[in-house]
């Protein structure tokens, strides 16, 4: 379409070719004229060379909201990482604890001293309590500090030259390690040790070692409107995510690396207390060996990439299913207890219900993503009942609904449901605070006449923003009677997301690792859903008072097959600890366990103290706490030596190692892009849509208008 510029001093021409009497061609002089159509031409010239870089920008850019960064060194020229990375995990599973010994070795491939910066994924309910640095012959032992001590011996440290190595946290489930001055052509060792609770529902335990992490959405403008600049990672600090560039590693392909760096060696030692009959991994090819009741389990390759989430699951024989376990753990002199039952609920009862599907179809979801997604759910839809209404929400940059309010399960609305989903693509930026705000509004459900209908909310996503803290903040004070349950997708999804978000949505969370393993993980979520919830639960400790602390304070609904976990502190292992709830139907469901038959335990004060602090850390929201909080957050970290918000770990030499005269160069190493997503992170997005392009476009448009419109004047004239 020829857009048309008019100004007020041109003649004006009429539909029968005649010029408006009120205009004439004398009123612009032929200087004026000409001094007009070379200006535009220029202007024209001037934009196009602006254009073109823009749209090969976007070309390279590939799928919208992906972004990227180039490697830069000092001279500004495109370089490989020089640090190449080597991992080792040695997992030891004890009842419902598991304790990991994670060891990267960091090898400078270089000529030049160097720093390495490596952001890595832990499990979302990791528990770091101990590091040590090794270089050479020498062992060097971490210590916890409050995390301004850190920085403040970290950075002189590496500014005298002595070996040094800092971790801190910047999300429950996301860490930093820095490890300076690491000499040419050698290699230094930072092992971690954590733990994590075993998670177990439905007759089947399951332990999730995460390897990589999908790059974050970074929702905001640009912080203080500073400019861009060289940073450790691929985004920049916004107004809703303070902290973007330290959790914003670059994503490579594997062929981006070393041959030999980003592999991983991996060994589970499990121990349950029970004989356990099968062992299965959904993620990886798996070899398990059988000694009495322990089982010692590892990946078929020696080394794999680390592109994927290891998900081991095992089952106790049959018959030996845990309906109730104790474990005790005494600690510079405490008692701690940590209590496990599963309430026996039946699935004779089902209420109609609301469900609201919310689809994440941003870019981060490209590739296998999607495709994970889309089948999810169609499963879903296939557990809709005849007495059920529904809705379909889909959201990238933009939230939309397929139907104005929930609508009847009729055969033509699932129908086109299912189309609608199966035509859905994954492009865009991840704005979920607004599909968070339509999922949640129960105003429009469409079902006035019976208000008494559970109403619940499945998300799935591969939950890859930035600013959780906000999100989880907006679930909570919008989510009236509601419930969400989230549904993590792809290789490496963010759990820590998964997780609070379906705790703040009273409901429960899964999570997809591939195409061949979506039945059994959604038939199970979906049976959840369908089957009784036990409310209003109650759990006695014998002798417990008022200053009695156990942990979580108040337990969520249960769904079928869910237990019922909590730790405490002070209390010995003797009397019965009795469990109540409230059925759908009003009836009441009480449960007892004798503490004398605990079984021994291991790292309980570390659990126990990492429940208080993540209780602690909930009184904000909003990912601050008050003076007051945030120093018993930091006296508990220092006591029981873990690494949490305010606390970090640090070793260092005594002794420098870099000659005065050598200068040292920072490398941030970077991530593997998970398997089957789509799209690295090499070059800074300068944006997250085609916009600039866009309108420099439509102004070259109207440049080459008016001077169509100056030279058609000058042929009139």
């Amino acid at each position: 379409m020829l857009l048309t510029h008019v100004l007020p001093s041109s003649p004006v021409i009429m539909k029968s070719g005649r010029r408006n009497p009120g205009f004439t061609a004398s009123r612009v002089s032929p200087r004026l004229r000409r001094w007009l159509e070379g200006i535009s031409l220029w202007l024209a010239v001037l934009l196009f060379l602006f254009v073109q870089p823009l749209y090969a920008e976007a070309s390279e850019t590939g799928p919208e909201g992906t972004g990227g960064f180039h490697f830069i060194d000092n001279a500004g020229q495109h370089q490989a990482s020089a640090t190449l990375l080597d991992t080792d995990y040695r997992v030891t599973v004890s009842g419902l604890i598991a304790d990991t010994r994670l060891r990267q070795s960091f090898r400078n491939t270089s000529q030049q001293w160097r720093e390495g910066v490596f952001v890595f994924p832990l499990p979302e309910n990791a528990s770091v309590y101990g590091m040590t640095l090794t270089a050479g012959e020498r062992v060097i032992v971490g210590e916890v500090h409050e995390k301004e001590e850190t920085k403040r011996q970290y950075t002189k440290a590496k500014k005298e030259g002595r070996k040094v190595a800092r971790v801190d946290q910047q999300r429950p489930n996301l860490f930093t390690t820095r490890m300076a001055n690491i000499p040419p052509g050698e290699t230094i060792v930072v092992e971690l040790s954590y733990q994590q609770a075993v998670r177990y529902q439905s007759g089947e335990f399951e332990l999730r070692l995460p390897t990589t992490l999908t790059p974050r959405y970074m929702p905001g403008q640009a912080a203080d409107n500073r400019p861009a600049q060289w940073t450790g990672g691929w985004a920049m600090p916004t107004t809703e995510v303070a902290d973007a560039d330290q959790i914003s590693p670059f994503t490579v392909l594997p062929e981006d690396v070393g041959p030999d760096s980003h592999r991983a060696s991996i060994t589970l030692n499990i121990n349950a207390g029970l004989p356990v009959s099968r062992v299965s991994s959904p993620s990886h090819r798996i070899t398990s060996t059988w000694n009495g009741n322990a089982v010692e389990v590892a990946p078929e390759s020696d080394a794999v990439l680390m592109d994927r989430d290891l998900v081991v699951r095992w089952a106790p024989a049959r018959g030996m299913e845990p309906a109730a376990a104790v474990f005790h753990e005494q600690w510079q002199g405490e008692d701690y207890l940590l209590a496990l039952m599963v309430p026996g609920l039946n699935r004779d009862q089902q209420l109609p219900r609301e469900l609201v599907f919310v689809i994440d179809t941003s870019g981060s979801m490209a590739g296998e993503s999607i495709r994970q997604a889309r089948q999810a759910l169609l499963r879903g839809l296939e557990t809709v009942g005849p007495e059920d209404r529904f809705n379909v929400i889909q959201f990238s940059s933009q939230t939309h609904a397929l139907f104005m309010e929930s609508v009847p399960a009729s055969a033509n609305n699932i129908a086109r449901a299912r189309r609608y989903v199966q035509d859905l693509n994954a492009n865009g930026g991840t704005e979920m605070a607004s599909a968070l705000d339509a999922a949640l509004d129960d105003r429009h459900s469409g079902d006035e006449e019976s208000p008494a209908r559970v109403r619940q909310v499945v998300f799935i996503t591969d939950g890859s923003v930035g600013n959780e803290a906000a999100l989880f903040g907006r679930i909570s004070s919008q989510l009236g009677r509601s419930r969400l349950f989230t549904v993590g997708i792809g290789s490496a999804p963010n759990m820590h997301f998964m997780r609070e978000a379906a705790r703040y949505g009273r409901g429960t969370y899964t999570a997809i690792s591939d195409l061949s393993d979506v039945e059994r993980p959604l038939d199970e979520l979906f049976g959840k859903m369908e089957s009784p919830v036990l409310t209003d639960i109650t759990v006695n400790w014998p002798g417990q008072t008022s200053a009695t602390e156990a942990f979580p304070g108040r337990i969520g609904d249960l769904f079928r097959g869910e237990p019922m976990v909590q730790v405490v502190r002070g209390l010995p292992d003797e009397g019965e600890l009795e469990v109540s709830g409230r059925l759908p139907d009003g009836s009441q469901w009480q449960q007892s366990l004798r503490l004398d038959q605990a079984a021994p335990g291991k790292g309980l004060h570390r659990h126990w103290a990492t429940q208080k602090i993540n209780g602690l850390m909930d009184s904000g929201l909003t990912g601050q706490i008050n003076d007051d909080a945030r120093g018993e957050v930091t006296d508990l970290a220092l006591k029981h030596q873990l690494m949490t918000k305010y606390t970090s770990f640090l070793a260092q030499e005594k002794t420098p190692s870099r000659p005065a005269g050598e200068t040292l160069a920072t490398d941030s190493v970077p991530t593997l892009l998970p398997a089957g997503g789509q799209g690295t992170m090499l070059r800074y997005p300068q944006t997250a849509t085609l916009s600039p392009l866009l309108i420099a476009i439509g102004l070259v448009g109207l440049m080459f208008s008016a001077a169509i419109t100056l030279l058609q004047r000058r042929v009139f004239a």
